[in-house]
């Protein structure tokens, strides 16, 4: 006799006569709102938007209701409220996205990425000139700003977690603050307290330093969250093996947390490359290649940026800004990647 061996059921899963009925539903709720904007006072986008939104809840709501009951029909009416706020959510973000690649193409030339605007400028044609400098300060900006904050966000992580002294609660409430500090003040503490009574000059590494205390609270709350989820067992493991805490933090807690603490220079990298109130102040923002961040005017991309929109008499302004900015955004998006590749990967 042979064994009929069933097949594993999954009665969560829509049927298929179930996604037809939901696909009817969304087109009848397309119906009545191309209807509400021709026979009401809705108009445009907006007003379509807004009476698919409702069409989409009472139909949803009303079948479920009429067929499964009021539990069914609650959960299809939250159901549409979650679709509709990933919907609200996604539309800002694609239209920046489409927005800034359908006008930043038109400035993209061969040689952006080797030249720089030394002998041009941002009026000339779109072939004269580059962003070279702009691209390279902003990379020794921000690395500079890396080279001192991972440091201090690092320890002051390791301080809130593994210490846990008197001063935890107040050096917590100060990371915290310092989130907020608007990024312009943090250009007019470096403009105040180093660049007039102390340099008297503008250059890459008084950016630097302005963009520290920007990018200190994202590293220091980032890398706290990573070694919270270092299990207690591997510090346990690392102090009954005779090591003192800090060997175990050392050899222990920082190897296995080493994946979260990338993910932390990441998005704090990715935090500040594009900010521009503090580099406009301390700066100087050059149009020529500048490799000394301490000496000299420098250039970086928001500065560019900028400056192309700031003078953008004539269509190769813009074509500059924009293509500027796509070049901006492409590099956060590659790090917001890395960001969640490496975040994504088990811990240890």
């Amino acid at each position: 006799m042979n064994k009929v061996i069933p097949m594993p059921q999954k009665p969560w899963q829509p049927s298929g006569a179930d996604k037809v009925k939901s696909l009817l539903i969304v087109f009848a709720a397309f119906v009545l709102a191309g209807a509400s904007v021709e026979l009401t006072g809705f108009n445009g986008k907006l007003g379509f938007f807004f009476s698919l939104f409702i069409s989409l809840l009472v139909l949803n709501f009303s079948f479920h209701y009429f067929k499964r009951g009021t539990a069914a029909a609650k959960d299809a009416l939250l159901q549409v409220l979650a679709v509709m706020a990933i919907v609200i959510t996604l539309i800002p973000i694609v239209s920046i996205v489409a927005t800034v690649f359908s006008k930043g193409y038109k400035g993209l030339h061969w040689g952006i990425l080797t030249k720089d605007m030394a002998l041009a400028s941002v009026n000339d044609p779109i072939a004269s000139g580059g962003l070279l400098h702009a691209l390279v300060g902003t990379i020794l900006m921000v690395g500079g700003a890396l080279i001192i904050s991972f440091p201090i966000g690092v320890l002051t992580a390791l301080y809130l977690t593994e210490i846990r002294g008197s001063l935890t609660r107040p050096i917590k409430f100060l990371v915290q603050a310092m989130s907020g500090v608007p990024s312009i003040v943090a250009g007019l503490f470096i403009l105040s307290s180093l660049v007039y009574p102390v340099t008297k000059e503008l250059s890459g590494l008084m950016g630097s330093l302005a963009l520290t205390i920007l990018m200190i609270p994202t590293i220091a709350r980032t890398a706290e969250e990573m070694l919270r989820l270092i299990p207690n067992e591997l510090r346990e493991a690392g102090v009954a093996l005779g090591g003192t805490q800090w060997r175990t933090v050392a050899g222990v807690v920082l190897p296995a947390a080493k994946s979260g603490l990338v993910t932390a220079i990441i998005l704090g990298v990715a935090r500040i490359i594009g900010e521009t109130a503090p580099i406009l102040l301390v700066s100087g923002g050059g149009d020529s290649l500048n490799l000394n961040p301490t000496e000299g005017a420098m250039g970086s991309l928001p500065f560019y940026i900028w400056k192309a929109f700031l003078t953008s008499g004539t269509p190769e302004a813009l074509a500059r800004a924009w293509a500027g900015m796509l070049v901006l955004l492409s590099f956060i998006f590659i790090l917001f990647g890395m960001a969640r590749y490496i975040s994504g990967r088990k811990v240890g």
